[in-house]
Parts: C-alpha cells; structure tokens; sequence
C-alpha cells in the first residue's frame, strides 16, 4: 500500500502509531483502551442476544433516539412571536450536502399554513394570452425535472455584521439548506398561457403572491423567471413539508430565500416591479449614507467551517483532524475552497467532496494533524466566475455597518487548546 499522502493530511501509519501511543494519554481516552481488552469487543452485548425492532415498527422512518440533539432551533428573544419568525439548520451535526427535511430551516412571515393538495389552485394572470388555473394534479401531468439547489435567507449571517454574536455555526449560517427539488419549470407554466400579449419581453417581471395570509410577494424580472425558476412539489424525493410549502413553492435558484415563495397561489406577468414590502422596505442592503440599494437577489459566493465549531468542539485530543464545512455561491459552482488556521495569515487548499454544482452547497475537508496549540478557523470560498469570498471589513467598507442581509464574510472560529472553540470577530 502506498503511504503517499496530500501535505498536512496524516497518513494511515501515523494514524495507527497515535493510537499505538494512546495508553499513554496522547489521543482520547476512548481509543486508549484499544490497547486492553475492550468489553464491547470481548463480550456479548445485549443487541446481539435478542431481536431488534420489525419492519413495520416506524412505517415512517424517524431518526434514532441517539441523534435527538440534531434538530432546528429558534433563537426565543429574535422575533417578538414564532409565527413570524425563523429557526436555523443544525448544520454543525450535518455532514454530506443534502439536507434532510425535517432539519432544513424554517422562515413564516404568518406561520405555516394547512393546505390539502385537493384544494391547491395555482393561478398565472396578467399580461399572457390566456389566463389560466391550475389544480396540483394538473401540474403533475406537465414534464418535471430534478435538480439540487440551495435556499438561503438573506438574513443568514446578518447578526454577525456588527461583530460576534451567535455561538454556533447552526446560529450563524443556519438559514440555509440544500435539497434536490422536483417540478415544472415556471416558462412551461408561462408558455402554456401564452406569452405574445406581453410584445417584448425584456422589460417584463412577473409577481409572484403565495397563499398565506401574509401574502408574501415578490418580483422576478422575466428573464430569470424563463431561465431556471422552477414550481416543486417534491423535495428529496417527498412531498414538500408543511412548513416547506406543501402542496407546492417556488424555487428561484441562487436568489435570496425570500424570493422562494412558499404555497404559491398566484403568477402575474406584468409590465413592471410591483415595488412590495419585502422589496423595498425589506430585503434591500442599506449603505452607509442610509440609502437602500436594492434587486441585490444573488446570493454571492460563502463558506463556513462547520466542525470544529462551538457546537461541535474537538473531542479526541492531539491527532488526526478532519476540519470540515460548507461552501456555495449563487452565481455559478464552487471551484475552490481555502482553510486558514491561523486568522487568515496562511491558507490551505481543502478537498472539495466532489466537483461544485451550480446554485447548490460543496462539502469540504482538511484533513489535517492538531498538535493541540489554539486554532483560529477561517474558510474562504471562490466561484467559477473568479469571485473570491470577502473578509467583513471589505464587506464593510462597501456598504459601512447599516447591512442586516447578504452578509457573506469569512467566519472565524477560535478554537482553544481544550477543543473547545467559539465565534470570535476578525475582520
């Protein structure tokens, strides 16, 4: 076997002489007792001397008791009621890039609404030649397509832009998730009615209202809605949940979260922006002479180092580490993704899992060896179109410290000699 390595990853013998060297305290006490008969090797345990549980136990499958702590969570005193209000991805828990529905975060602005698929009607109206209602079962009979992408809130991260704040990458970045969704594409919905009433279609938008009684809306310019704006009924293979969007949400790949209308009742061709509530008043990047720059829909380029992290401290003492997170951008496919341990003074390429997708999350590793001495954790992510993910001070020195949304800085994690780390501010 070949003990070639990449540099700064620990090689297999390495691996092996530190657990060699366990019993005298150099990694966790756990693999110390690899050197004397370990009780769960040497004797039977309960598990293998009686039946387990039968197939139709949980006729939907839950997750085991032992991963209870792995699930959303809401900051109480963030919102004045949870109706409206968000709760955050455990993304520290998570490994791979699709997230689970039951783990993908929430955002209501009236609390998630019960909508039997019987009752689903979709309408597109406005400047097309017919206008038309569909039912959930007629958007079922239009060809689907699958695809990977990634929602984020536009608020994600947007505490931390005056300093740190949340302590944990679940509070931090947890406004985000990556499913693979299925539907129609919204230009087949449109082409059904007919476009030719709209004349040229360069300067024409369409608003889109879903069926909650906030009637969140928003407006998409035509050209990303005929792009790859998609109507889904399904996520990783299920139905949408509840919370979702269930019976059926937009999905507007690599455009802030809010775009993603959820139980879209309404599709409006229309000549112009309708200039709502949550595109002016909200979701705008106030500079620092208090103007609102807004139709900053794109989410840029943005990583994060998910474990270690103040959540998901270093357990196992000195040794092989595997330093881990999250990248993505809104603009095109991960390409590269660099780790600094030291705040930013040197930087290590990481291993991307596999090759970036477009709109959609890229998992990295540094496997790497911890000699025990104070880390400081940073990521910085960069995109097939050449962007290189900002530091908080250049974000700052664009648009001051007025911005809540499209925060997209590198992060940084101190993590102590105890493997124990927390949010700290390094701009």
């Amino acid at each position: 076997m070949s003990d070639k390595k990449t540099p700064g990853a620990p090689s297999r013998r390495a691996f092996l002489s530190g657990a060699a060297a366990a019993s005298a305290g150099a990694i966790a006490a756990g693999t110390a007792r690899a050197a004397s008969p370990d009780p769960l090797i040497t004797q039977v345990q309960p598990w293998a001397q009686e039946l387990g549980d039968g197939v139709d136990a949980t006729p939907y499958g839950l997750p085991i008791e032992y991963e209870n702590d792995v699930i959303r969570r809401n900051v109480e005193w963030l919102t004045a009621d949870t109706v409206s209000s968000i709760n955050f991805t455990p993304i520290h828990a998570l490994d791979g890039t699709i997230t689970p529905q039951g783990c993908a975060f929430e955002r209501h602005h009236s609390g998630a609404i019960d909508l039997k698929k019987q009752d689903y009607r979709l309408m597109i109206n406005g400047l097309v030649d017919t206008p038309l209602v569909f039912s959930y079962a007629d958007l079922e009979r239009f060809p689907r397509e699958n695809h990977v992408y990634f929602c984020e809130c536009a608020a994600n991260t947007g505490m931390e832009w005056a300093g740190a704040q949340l302590n944990g990458a679940q509070f931090t970045h947890g406004m985000i998730h990556n499913m693979e969704y299925t539907g129609v594409p919204l230009r087949t919905l449109l082409e059904e009615a007919g476009l030719d009433t709209a004349g040229d279609l360069k300067d024409k938008w369409v608003f889109v209202e879903g069926a909650d009684a906030s009637s969140n809306g928003r407006s998409i310019p035509m050209e990303k809605a005929l792009d790859d704006v998609l109507v889904a009924f399904k996520a990783n293979g299920e139905a949408l949940r509840k919370e979702h969007g269930y019976p059926v949400r937009l999905v507007v790949p690599g455009w802030e979260g809010n775009m993603w209308v959820k139980w879209i009742r309404r599709i409006e061709v229309t000549e112009a922006p309708v200039e709502s509530r949550e595109e002016t008043s909200k979701y705008t990047d106030v500079l620092e002479n208090g103007i609102a720059r807004k139709w900053t829909w794109a989410m840029d380029a943005k990583s994060v180092v998910t474990s270690p992290s103040p959540q998901a401290p270093i357990t196992h003492g000195k040794g092989p580490l595997v330093i881990t997170g999250l990248a993505w951008s809104g603009r095109g496919a991960i390409t590269r993704v660099d780790v600094s341990k030291d705040g930013g003074k040197t930087w290590e390429t990481a291993r991307l899992a596999k090759p970036g997708e477009k709109m959609a999350m890229t998992r990295f590793y540094l496997d790497t060896d911890w000699d025990g001495e104070e880390m400081m954790l940073q990521s910085r992510a960069m995109d097939d179109t050449g962007y290189v993910q900002p530091t908080k001070a250049q974000l700052r020195e664009v648009r001051g410290l007025n911005s809540i949304y499209h925060n997209n800085c590198i992060q940084t994690w101190l993590v102590r000699s105890t493997g124990e780390a927390e949010n700290v501010e390094v701009s």
